[in-house]
Protein backbone atom coordinates (compact mmCIF):
# COMPACT_ATOMS: atom_id res chain seq x y z
CA UNK A 1 0.00 0.00 0.00
CA UNK A 2 2.90 2.47 0.66
CA UNK A 3 4.12 2.32 -3.34
CA UNK A 4 0.37 2.23 -4.39
CA UNK A 5 0.29 5.67 -1.94
CA UNK A 6 3.27 7.51 -3.52
CA UNK A 7 1.78 6.43 -7.30
CA UNK A 8 -1.68 7.86 -6.53
CA UNK A 9 0.08 11.26 -5.11
CA UNK A 10 2.08 11.32 -8.27
CA UNK A 11 -0.77 10.61 -10.06
CA UNK A 12 -2.82 13.12 -8.42
CA UNK A 13 0.54 15.93 -9.07
CA UNK A 14 0.39 14.91 -12.65
CA UNK A 15 -3.29 16.33 -12.54
CA UNK A 16 -2.13 19.61 -10.92
CA UNK A 17 0.23 20.38 -14.03
CA UNK A 18 -1.86 19.59 -16.54
CA UNK A 19 -5.31 20.96 -14.91
CA UNK A 20 -2.77 23.82 -14.45
CA UNK A 21 -2.95 24.70 -18.22
CA UNK A 22 -6.10 24.50 -18.94
CA UNK A 23 -7.63 27.61 -17.63
CA UNK A 24 -5.68 29.80 -20.44
CA UNK A 25 -6.85 27.39 -23.17
CA UNK A 26 -9.99 27.33 -21.81
CA UNK A 27 -10.56 31.34 -21.69
CA UNK A 28 -9.34 31.30 -25.58
CA UNK A 29 -11.77 28.48 -26.47
CA UNK A 30 -14.75 30.47 -24.75
CA UNK A 31 -14.20 33.24 -27.39
CA UNK A 32 -15.62 31.25 -30.13
CA UNK A 33 -17.85 28.81 -28.08
CA UNK A 34 -20.25 29.20 -25.46
CA UNK A 35 -19.75 28.09 -21.73
CA UNK A 36 -22.20 25.42 -21.77
CA UNK A 37 -21.21 23.93 -25.46
CA UNK A 38 -17.85 23.38 -24.39
CA UNK A 39 -18.72 21.83 -21.54
CA UNK A 40 -21.54 19.63 -23.27
CA UNK A 41 -18.84 18.31 -25.51
CA UNK A 42 -16.19 18.32 -22.99
CA UNK A 43 -17.88 15.67 -21.07
CA UNK A 44 -19.19 13.82 -23.84
CA UNK A 45 -16.22 13.10 -25.52
CA UNK A 46 -14.65 12.04 -22.16
CA UNK A 47 -17.25 10.17 -20.53
CA UNK A 48 -17.24 8.06 -24.45
CA UNK A 49 -13.69 7.40 -23.53
CA UNK A 50 -13.46 6.64 -20.43
CA UNK A 51 -16.83 4.09 -20.93
CA UNK A 52 -14.74 2.40 -23.87
CA UNK A 53 -12.08 2.29 -21.84
CA UNK A 54 -14.84 0.53 -19.10
CA UNK A 55 -15.78 -1.97 -21.43
CA UNK A 56 -17.66 -4.90 -20.27
CA UNK A 57 -17.12 -3.70 -16.20
CA UNK A 58 -20.11 -1.06 -17.36
CA UNK A 59 -22.45 -3.95 -17.56
CA UNK A 60 -21.46 -5.78 -14.05
CA UNK A 61 -21.64 -2.18 -12.45
CA UNK A 62 -22.88 -2.32 -8.75
CA UNK A 63 -26.14 0.44 -7.54
CA UNK A 64 -23.35 1.88 -5.22
CA UNK A 65 -20.82 2.86 -7.90
CA UNK A 66 -23.91 4.22 -10.11
CA UNK A 67 -24.68 6.29 -7.07
CA UNK A 68 -21.16 7.49 -6.74
CA UNK A 69 -20.35 8.62 -10.31
CA UNK A 70 -24.28 10.49 -10.24
CA UNK A 71 -23.69 11.80 -7.21
CA UNK A 72 -20.40 12.92 -8.40
CA UNK A 73 -21.20 13.95 -11.67
CA UNK A 74 -23.62 16.84 -10.24
CA UNK A 75 -21.01 18.21 -8.22
CA UNK A 76 -18.62 17.92 -10.63
CA UNK A 77 -21.27 19.70 -13.31
CA UNK A 78 -22.17 22.40 -11.32
CA UNK A 79 -18.58 23.06 -9.90
CA UNK A 80 -17.59 23.35 -13.83
CA UNK A 81 -20.36 25.64 -14.67
CA UNK A 82 -20.39 28.66 -12.31
CA UNK A 83 -16.57 28.00 -12.50
CA UNK A 84 -16.32 28.59 -16.59
CA UNK A 85 -18.65 31.07 -16.43
CA UNK A 86 -16.46 33.16 -14.12
CA UNK A 87 -13.37 32.46 -16.50
CA UNK A 88 -15.52 34.79 -18.85
CA UNK A 89 -15.39 37.71 -16.46
CA UNK A 90 -11.87 37.32 -14.93
CA UNK A 91 -8.28 36.22 -15.39
CA UNK A 92 -7.27 32.28 -15.90
CA UNK A 93 -4.44 33.54 -12.91
CA UNK A 94 -7.09 34.56 -10.45
CA UNK A 95 -9.87 31.91 -11.60
CA UNK A 96 -7.10 29.16 -10.50
CA UNK A 97 -5.98 30.52 -7.24
CA UNK A 98 -9.96 31.20 -6.31
CA UNK A 99 -11.05 27.54 -7.45
CA UNK A 100 -7.56 26.35 -5.24
CA UNK A 101 -9.85 27.72 -2.27
CA UNK A 102 -12.01 24.27 -2.46
CA UNK A 103 -8.69 22.61 -0.32
CA UNK A 104 -9.45 24.63 2.13
CA UNK A 105 -13.03 24.02 2.16
CA UNK A 106 -12.77 20.03 2.19
CA UNK A 107 -11.93 19.59 5.92
CA UNK A 108 -14.58 21.46 7.08
CA UNK A 109 -16.76 20.10 4.83
CA UNK A 110 -16.06 16.37 5.51
CA UNK A 111 -16.61 17.21 8.96
CA UNK A 112 -20.18 17.19 7.83
CA UNK A 113 -20.20 13.68 6.18
CA UNK A 114 -17.57 11.74 8.30
CA UNK A 115 -17.86 13.94 11.55
CA UNK A 116 -13.64 14.62 11.44
CA UNK A 117 -13.62 18.25 13.43
CA UNK A 118 -11.38 20.19 11.64
CA UNK A 119 -8.12 20.97 13.70
CA UNK A 120 -6.28 25.02 14.57
CA UNK A 121 -4.75 24.30 11.89
CA UNK A 122 -8.12 24.19 9.26
CA UNK A 123 -8.99 26.93 11.46
CA UNK A 124 -5.83 29.08 10.71
CA UNK A 125 -5.48 28.25 7.12
CA UNK A 126 -9.14 29.34 6.71
CA UNK A 127 -8.57 32.55 7.99
CA UNK A 128 -5.43 33.06 5.81
CA UNK A 129 -7.54 31.68 2.92
CA UNK A 130 -10.68 34.35 3.84
CA UNK A 131 -7.52 37.28 4.01
CA UNK A 132 -5.73 36.56 0.57
CA UNK A 133 -9.19 35.87 -1.12
CA UNK A 134 -9.69 39.58 -0.21
CA UNK A 135 -6.81 40.67 -1.76
CA UNK A 136 -6.95 39.02 -4.67
CA UNK A 137 -10.70 39.92 -5.81
CA UNK A 138 -11.29 43.35 -4.03
CA UNK A 139 -9.91 45.99 -6.18
CA UNK A 140 -11.75 49.05 -4.70
CA UNK A 141 -14.06 47.77 -1.37
CA UNK A 142 -16.61 45.89 -1.30
CA UNK A 143 -18.58 47.27 -3.82
CA UNK A 144 -16.24 46.21 -6.36
CA UNK A 145 -15.86 42.67 -6.25
CA UNK A 146 -15.79 40.82 -9.77
CA UNK A 147 -18.45 38.74 -10.59
CA UNK A 148 -16.46 36.36 -12.10
CA UNK A 149 -14.36 35.85 -9.00
CA UNK A 150 -17.42 35.40 -7.12
CA UNK A 151 -18.80 32.62 -8.88
CA UNK A 152 -15.27 30.79 -8.69
CA UNK A 153 -15.35 31.05 -5.09
CA UNK A 154 -18.50 29.14 -5.49
CA UNK A 155 -17.29 26.39 -7.65
CA UNK A 156 -14.93 25.61 -4.38
CA UNK A 157 -17.79 24.54 -2.70
CA UNK A 158 -18.35 21.87 -5.39
CA UNK A 159 -15.04 20.95 -6.13
CA UNK A 160 -15.01 20.09 -2.02
CA UNK A 161 -18.60 18.04 -2.31
CA UNK A 162 -17.03 16.19 -5.43
CA UNK A 163 -13.78 15.24 -3.68
CA UNK A 164 -15.73 14.09 -0.85
CA UNK A 165 -18.11 12.08 -2.50
CA UNK A 166 -15.39 10.21 -4.58
CA UNK A 167 -13.70 9.07 -0.82
CA UNK A 168 -16.65 8.32 0.40
CA UNK A 169 -17.29 5.64 -2.51
CA UNK A 170 -13.94 4.94 -3.07
CA UNK A 171 -15.11 1.40 -2.27
CA UNK A 172 -17.80 0.62 -5.05
CA UNK A 173 -15.94 -0.11 -8.09
CA UNK A 174 -12.86 0.63 -10.43
CA UNK A 175 -11.51 4.08 -10.78
CA UNK A 176 -12.43 4.08 -14.87
CA UNK A 177 -16.17 2.82 -14.30
CA UNK A 178 -16.88 5.54 -11.45
CA UNK A 179 -15.24 8.15 -13.73
CA UNK A 180 -17.60 7.26 -16.64
CA UNK A 181 -20.63 7.59 -15.35
CA UNK A 182 -19.88 11.06 -13.37
CA UNK A 183 -18.77 12.40 -17.13
CA UNK A 184 -22.07 11.42 -17.97
CA UNK A 185 -24.19 12.99 -15.74
CA UNK A 186 -22.31 15.82 -15.93
CA UNK A 187 -22.45 15.74 -19.71
CA UNK A 188 -26.38 15.51 -19.33
CA UNK A 189 -27.01 17.99 -17.30
CA UNK A 190 -24.30 20.32 -19.53
CA UNK A 191 -26.31 19.62 -22.49
CA UNK A 192 -29.73 20.34 -21.17
CA UNK A 193 -28.17 23.92 -20.43
CA UNK A 194 -26.62 24.36 -24.04
CA UNK A 195 -29.60 23.29 -25.65
CA UNK A 196 -31.76 25.34 -23.77
CA UNK A 197 -29.85 28.78 -22.63
CA UNK A 198 -27.51 28.86 -24.90
CA UNK A 199 -27.67 29.56 -29.15
CA UNK A 200 -25.61 26.65 -31.02
CA UNK A 201 -21.95 27.33 -31.81
CA UNK A 202 -21.47 28.82 -35.46
CA UNK A 203 -18.24 29.36 -37.55
CA UNK A 204 -15.39 27.89 -34.61
CA UNK A 205 -12.15 28.59 -35.57
CA UNK A 206 -9.70 25.37 -35.77
CA UNK A 207 -7.62 26.55 -32.64
CA UNK A 208 -10.80 26.84 -30.28
CA UNK A 209 -11.74 22.30 -31.83
CA UNK A 210 -8.60 21.72 -30.75
CA UNK A 211 -8.45 23.16 -27.72
CA UNK A 212 -11.76 21.70 -27.02
CA UNK A 213 -10.19 18.05 -28.19
CA UNK A 214 -7.07 19.10 -25.57
CA UNK A 215 -9.47 19.76 -22.38
CA UNK A 216 -11.85 17.18 -23.54
CA UNK A 217 -9.14 14.16 -24.00
CA UNK A 218 -5.94 15.43 -21.56
CA UNK A 219 -7.80 17.88 -18.74
CA UNK A 220 -10.69 15.93 -18.57
CA UNK A 221 -10.62 12.42 -19.35
CA UNK A 222 -6.84 11.46 -18.42
CA UNK A 223 -7.11 13.49 -15.73
CA UNK A 224 -10.24 12.99 -13.77
CA UNK A 225 -9.60 9.16 -14.21
CA UNK A 226 -6.13 9.75 -12.68
CA UNK A 227 -7.82 12.20 -9.94
CA UNK A 228 -10.39 9.06 -9.39
CA UNK A 229 -7.65 6.00 -9.59
CA UNK A 230 -5.22 8.57 -7.05
CA UNK A 231 -8.10 9.27 -4.47
CA UNK A 232 -8.09 5.37 -4.13
CA UNK A 233 -4.84 5.73 -2.24
CA UNK A 234 -5.11 8.78 -0.82
CA UNK A 235 -7.51 10.80 1.57
CA UNK A 236 -9.83 13.35 0.96
CA UNK A 237 -7.63 16.13 2.45
CA UNK A 238 -4.24 15.15 1.31
CA UNK A 239 -5.49 14.65 -2.61
CA UNK A 240 -7.65 18.22 -2.37
CA UNK A 241 -3.83 19.93 -1.28
CA UNK A 242 -2.03 17.99 -4.02
CA UNK A 243 -4.02 18.88 -6.77
CA UNK A 244 -4.17 22.79 -5.48
CA UNK A 245 -1.19 23.04 -6.77
CA UNK A 246 -2.64 23.67 -10.66
CA UNK A 247 -2.97 27.11 -9.07
CA UNK A 248 0.44 27.78 -8.98
CA UNK A 249 1.04 25.80 -12.54
CA UNK A 250 -2.62 27.91 -13.93
CA UNK A 251 -0.70 31.50 -12.92
CA UNK A 252 2.66 30.54 -14.38
CA UNK A 253 0.56 29.25 -17.87
CA UNK A 254 -1.30 33.07 -17.46
CA UNK A 255 1.61 34.95 -17.12
CA UNK A 256 3.44 33.16 -20.04
CA UNK A 257 0.88 32.56 -22.39
CA UNK A 258 -1.93 34.96 -21.46
CA UNK A 259 0.35 38.00 -20.73
CA UNK A 260 -1.29 38.41 -16.73
CA UNK A 261 -0.03 40.94 -14.91
CA UNK A 262 0.00 39.93 -11.65
CA UNK A 263 -0.11 42.95 -9.29
CA UNK A 264 1.78 43.48 -5.53
CA UNK A 265 -1.90 43.17 -3.94
CA UNK A 266 -2.74 40.01 -6.08
CA UNK A 267 0.83 38.38 -5.43
CA UNK A 268 0.43 38.76 -1.56
CA UNK A 269 -3.30 37.19 -2.09
CA UNK A 270 -1.61 34.43 -3.55
CA UNK A 271 0.72 33.38 -1.41
CA UNK A 272 -1.63 33.50 1.10
CA UNK A 273 -3.97 31.27 -0.40
CA UNK A 274 -1.53 29.15 -1.02
CA UNK A 275 0.30 29.24 2.93
CA UNK A 276 -3.35 28.73 3.82
CA UNK A 277 -3.27 25.40 1.37
CA UNK A 278 -0.22 24.28 3.06
CA UNK A 279 -1.31 25.49 6.56
CA UNK A 280 -4.83 22.95 6.11
CA UNK A 281 -2.81 19.64 4.86
CA UNK A 282 0.52 19.70 6.36
CA UNK A 283 1.27 18.71 9.95
CA UNK A 284 3.67 22.03 11.27
CA UNK A 285 5.28 21.21 14.52
CA UNK A 286 3.92 24.47 16.36
CA UNK A 287 0.02 22.70 15.52
CA UNK A 288 1.22 18.99 16.36
CA UNK A 289 0.02 19.72 19.87
CA UNK A 290 -3.28 20.24 19.10
CA UNK A 291 -5.06 16.86 16.93
CA UNK A 292 -8.85 17.44 15.80
CA UNK A 293 -11.41 15.20 17.36
CA UNK A 294 -12.41 12.44 15.61
CA UNK A 295 -16.08 10.70 15.99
Amino acid sequence: MKGKGLQGRLALLLCAIIWGTSFVVLKNTLNSIGTMWVLSIRFTVSAVLLAAAAGRRLKNVSQRCIQGGALAGLSLALAYIVQTYGLVYTTPGKNAFLTATYCVLTPFLAWLVYKRRPGLANVLAAFLCITGIGFVSLTEGLGNVNIGDMLTLMCGFFYAFQVIILEHYKDSGEAVTISAIQFAVAALICWFGAVLFEPAPKNVSVDAWLGIAYLSVACTAICFFLQAWGIQYTNSSVAAMIMTLESVFGVLTSVLFYDELVTGKMLLGFVLIFMAVIFSEVKLPFLKGHKPDRA
